[in-house]
């Protein structure tokens, strides 16, 4: 496996959102961002993974950054962006959407 700076989680269960359909393609949409900010290679390269549950039911889709322990919830396509560019290419937290921090 490549090294990479940081891990982002998607909920994609089916509680995140109806059926887990918008959380899944928040996933999709959150790879081609990453291919277009450059993160996909080097040494900013993020990982991201679908997760099945974080436990916060109907407040997704949620978003979790590690190693910076943030986590995002009712994340949108607009949001998603701000985070991607904001957050993982830029190394500051997108703070109005941060709603918890390990």
């Amino acid at each position: 496996m490549k090294p990479f700076r940081r891990h982002i989680f998607v909920c994609t269960g089916p509680r995140c959102t109806p059926e887990g359909k918008a959380a899944e393609a928040l996933f999709q949409r959150l790879g081609e961002l990453l291919q277009a900010e450059g993160l996909l290679e080097g040494e900013e390269r993020v990982k991201r993974t679908r997760a099945h549950c974080f436990a916060y039911c109907r407040e997704g889709p949620l978003l979790v950054v590690y190693p910076d322990g943030i986590w995002y919830k009712e994340v949108s396509e607009e949001r998603l962006q701000r985070i991607v560019r904001g957050h993982l290419k830029e190394g500051r937290p997108v703070e109005p959407w941060v709603f918890h921090r390990v």
